[in-house]
């Protein structure tokens, strides 16, 4: 294992998801329902994209490295792109996300799951991941810190709900990452060309 990957991947992956939309439904899903349900299927849904974010990742290690670190360098670069010209949800009332929903906690969590599941397709965390995994071919470091990530952005978003993102403005946060994007696409590219 190696902490530092780990902790790298963590903080990337947690500042990436905190103003996604997937945090703006847990947000308001939390703040609506039970958050104990809320989180559970929360953070089962961001388990199982981690593990076919890996899968993934490993599935790119079997090419050859030149071809894999220009996929990632071009994937870094379309996740930062992405990023500085895509929406992501502040142009929207998150209260419009609401699901109406009994209060089972079992319905809640599975709603939960689903909502967060199908937003998370093609997830800027989601190609990290994978790029992480294929670049450091450490799955279970990146699999680790991608989780964490997800998990400690879900418990903030619950616990501190919107109160995150009247101090730190999403548009700041979504510039940074998209910068950091940008220098791992820098690196890659030349890993690529070396």
């Amino acid at each position: 294992m190696h902490f530092t990957l780990i902790l790298l991947v963590f903080a990337v992956i947690f500042a990436s998801e905190l103003p996604d939309k997937s945090m703006f439904a847990v947000l308001v899903l939390g703040t609506k329902y039970r958050a104990k349900a809320v989180w559970l299927g929360a953070t089962t849904a961001f388990l199982t994209h981690v593990i076919i974010a890996v899968i993934a990742g490993q599935a790119l290690n079997l090419l050859p490295h030149r071809i894999v670190e220009t996929i990632v360098a071009t994937l870094f670069l379309a996740g930062a792109i992405l990023l500085i010209f895509g929406k992501h949800g502040f142009e929207e009332d998150p209260k419009e996300k609401s699901i109406k929903d009994s209060h089972s906690f079992w319905k809640i969590a599975a709603t939960t799951y689903g909502v967060v599941f199908l937003g998370e397709w093609g997830d800027i965390t989601q190609i990290m991941t994978a790029n992480y995994v294929a670049h450091y071919h450490a799955p279970l470091s990146v699999g680790i810190g991608a989780t964490l990530g997800l998990w400690a952005a879900t418990t903030l978003a619950i616990v501190a709900g919107n109160k995150v993102l009247t101090r730190v403005p999403g548009k700041l946060l979504q510039r940074i990452i998209a910068a950091i994007l940008l220098l791992f696409a820098g690196f890659s590219a030349y890993s690529a060309i070396r």
